[in-house]
């Protein structure tokens, strides 16, 4: 079942709060690609090399970004970390910082400087609820013992309870849930916690990453069940869950062998569209009705439920038109010294044109 009644349809510019925008040549490479995907709005975080653990830093990462695409409003974070106190919060509230992202140490791409003990942060998550800043979560624990990467994020949601538990008024947001128990958890808690859902995650399971390196990244995703669930949430009208893409290009190289292949699944240049696909594909697979895919629900999910979450209601002034029309994703984006592969490279989508 196809949605052509999406056919023309005007939306709100679609806000993405997860991207990865890297640094140097490959942040020159993927910049310019953020509008193509309907998205004006970006939420970016901080792990790069050295990780962004000072206000000063993230600030002069976002001169940077708004030098190279000046037509993006671009949400900076820090990276929770030793250097992150309760002082540090403080002046990154008065200079604009939205929030600060945790990652679990060693779980996904640059994260050796993560948490080992988010006890140890309790005095900077006090600060962050008094002064209003999100806390964005990297939901897995490390693999060890009898943890897996299928199992990574379903043994993380007891600290996401005991987070909120004892910290009810920080927003917390659970990023890129790819499971059915994440869903879960997130609807248990109050409205100060909601969750991301990825546009990957939407369309892939398992036996995707398992056998093309380019649908690899961490989390990793599951089972059907799982992706079932996600659509699901992301069509269900809940403003708890909103979209982040997680969108993180690597060069080409690494994503096809060597040592180690890098984790992360690059969806910037067609954020929007690859929602809408995933959405249909449901459809057509009878996961979702066609009728409950409404514009009014592609706005929740896409821009007016993450807007609101994070205060920015007032800021949404542009739109975005949908149109099925024969274009294909790229094969690869270029530069002189990068090529970065896209998700679902040469395969159809829809075009996103400004209005």
């Amino acid at each position: 079942m196809s949605l052509s009644k999406l056919q023309g349809v005007k939306l709100p510019a679609s806000a993405d709060f997860h991207v990865h925008l890297r640094d140097g040549p490959m942040m020159d490479l993927v910049v310019p690609t953020i509008r193509q995907g309907g998205v004006n709005t970006v939420y970016v975080m901080p792990n790069l090399v050295p990780p962004i653990t000072t206000v000063e830093h993230a600030l002069e990462y976002k001169k940077r970004l708004q030098a190279i695409e000046p037509k993006v409003n671009y949400l900076m974070s820090l990276y929770l970390h030793e250097n992150v106190t309760p002082e540090v919060i403080i002046d990154a509230k008065k200079q604009g910082i939205a929030g600060v992202k945790s990652y679990p140490a060693g779980v996904t791409t640059n994260s050796s400087s993560g948490v080992v003990d988010y006890s140890q942060f309790y005095p900077v998550f006090e600060e962050m609820e008094r002064q209003g800043l999100v806390l964005n979560l990297h939901g897995e624990c490390p693999s060890k013992g009898d943890i897996t990467v299928m199992t990574a994020e379903e043994r993380f949601l007891p600290i996401l309870f005991q987070l909120h538990e004892r910290f009810p008024k920080l927003r917390i947001i659970l990023e890129h849930c790819t499971t059915a128990a994440a869903v879960e958890a997130v609807k248990k808690c109050g409205p100060t916690v909601a969750g991301t859902i990825t546009a990957h995650h939407l369309s892939i399971i398992i036996d995707n990453w398992a056998g093309d390196p380019f649908c690899f990244c961490k989390p990793v995703a599951k089972t059907p069940a799982d992706r079932d669930a996600l659509l699901l949430a992301a069509a269900s009208g809940n403003p708890k869950f909103f979209f982040g893409s997680d969108s993180a290009p690597h060069p080409a190289n690494s994503k096809r062998g060597g040592d180690k292949i890098a984790a992360g699944v690059f969806t910037q240049p067609y954020a929007t569209q690859i929602v809408v696909d995933a959405f249909e594909q449901a459809c057509q697979n009878g996961v979702l009705n066609a009728e409950d895919v409404t514009p009014e629900i592609l706005e929740g999910f896409l821009s007016k439920f993450g807007r609101k979450f994070y205060g920015l209601e007032g800021e949404q002034k542009e739109h975005i038109t949908l149109e099925r029309k024969g274009e294909k994703i790229a094969n690869i984006l270029e530069s002189q010294s990068l090529d970065v592969v896209p998700f679902r490279r040469d395969q159809e989508t829809w075009t996103v044109s400004w209005v």
